[in-house]
């Protein structure tokens, strides 16, 4: 049961914001993959919804 409790709690992996002072070379290139991998994440979810805003808006406005 603390395995279960260790990965709720974990920190994220980036915090928007936080120092960035202390992270090397690899992290920072981590960080920007694992970035932009969140974004293109976002934009699928945007998409989505603009699909369903997009069909709905069709269906009620017959």
């Amino acid at each position: 049961m603390r395995e279960d409790e260790d990965r709720v709690r974990r920190a994220p992996a980036h915090e928007i914001g936080q120092a960035l002072d202390a992270l090397s070379v690899e992290d920072l290139s981590e960080r920007i993959d694992l970035l932009r991998q969140e974004i293109a994440r976002l934009e699928a979810a945007r998409t989505a919804k603009e699909s369903a805003r997009g069909a709905a808006d069709a269906f009620f406005k017959r």
